[in-house]
C-alpha cells in the first residue's frame, strides 16, 4: 500500500511492442501444456475466460472455477495434473487453496499468481505449503508463464526472482541428518530446474537408475517426501543455488 492507503500499481507500460513475444511465450505455453489435465482458479473472471480461449486447442482443461471450494470440488472430481489459480478468488482465497490441495494431493503441480508482491505473509504461506509455482499476475505473458510451466512441468519449482528472499528467509539454518554428497548435490540441483532422472543422468554420465539412488539417498538425507520438497529444502538451505532458467525472448 503507499501513501493514504492507496494501493501500490506498477509503473505505466506500453504493451505495443511486446506483442510479438507475448504471442511467442503463448505459444510456447501451449506446447508445455499439451495433454495435460488443468483445473483453473482465477479470481478475475475475464482471465478465465481469455485463459480458456488460449487453451482451447492446445490444453486439456477439465475445470474452472472463480470459488476455492468449486476449485477443491473440481480437483476431487477430476483429478487433474495441475492446478492453476490466483491468489485472489470471488469466494475463498487461492493461498488456503494450495494449501488444501497440497496436503491431500501432494504430487499435484500448484502454479500460483501473485496480484501483489506486498502480500508477503501469505506468500510465505504458499511456500511452506510446497506450491510449485509462484509468478506475479502482471510478467505472465513476459516469460515468466512459460518458466514456471517449463520448470514445474518436469518435477521442480519456480519461484519469481522478486519474491525469492521471502523464499529464503527464516530457513537459512537448517541441515540434512547426513551431509550430502558432492554427486548428490548436482543430482538435486538439476532437480530443482525441474530436470528428470533420464535428462540427469545424460547429463551427468550415469544411469537413470544410478540417479534414482542418488535422489533416494537425498530425499531421506533432507527427510523429503518427494523430489519437489527436497528441491525446496535443498534451496531454503543454501545447500544448492538458485536455478538459472532459460528465459524466452
Amino acid at each position: 500500500m503507499g501513501k493514504n492507503g492507496a494501493i501500490n500499481c506498477p509503473p505505466p507500460l506500453d504493451f505495443t511492442p511486446l506483442i510479438d513475444q507475448v504471442r511467442r511465450n503463448n505459444d510456447q505455453a501451449n506446447l508445455l501444456l499439451k495433454d495435460v489435465r488443468i483445473v483453473a482458479c482465477f479470481g478475475s473472471r475475464a482471465l478465465l475466460v481469455a485463459f480458456l480461449g488460449w487453451t482451447a486447442n492446445h490444453a486439456s482443461v477439465v475445470g474452472a472455477a472463480t470459488t476455492e471450494a468449486e476449485a477443491l470440488q473440481l480437483v476431487e472430481t477430476q483429478q487433474p495434473q495441475m492446478v492453476l489459480l490466483s491468489d485472489r478468488l470471488e469466494q475463498g482465497n487461492g493461498i488456503s487453496l494450495v494449501q488444501r490441495i497440497k496436503g491431500r494431493w501432494p504430487q499435484m503441480h500448484t502454479i500460483l499468481l501473485i496480484c501483489q508482491e506486498q502480500r508477503q505473509h501469505q506468500i510465505k504461506a504458499a511456500i511452506d505449503a510446497c506450491c510449485d509455482g509462484i509468478l506475479l499476475e502482471s510478467k505472465l505473458g513476459l516469460g515468466m508463464g512459460v518458466a514456471a510451466l517449463n520448470a514445474v512441468g518436469g518435477g521442480g519449482i519456480f519461484i519469481d526472482k522478486s519474491l525469492q528472499e521471502i523464499f529464503r528467509r527464516g530457513h537459512e539454518h537448517g541441515a540434512p541428518i547426513e551431509p550430502l554428497t558432492a554427486r548428490e548435490l548436482e543430482v538435486l540441483a538439476l532437480v530443482a530446474k525441474g530436470k528428470g532422472n533420464s535428462k540427469i543422468g545424460s547429463e551427468l554420465y550415469i544411469s537413470a537408475d544410478t540417479v534414482k539412488t542418488h535422489l533416494s539417498n537425498v530425499m531421506r538425507k533432507l527427510q523429503a517426501q518427494d523430489r519437489t520438497q527436497a528441491a525446496v529444502i535443498g534451496l531454503r538451505w543454501g545447500l544448492i543455488d538458485w536455478p538459472e532458467m532459460d528465459w524466452p525472448r
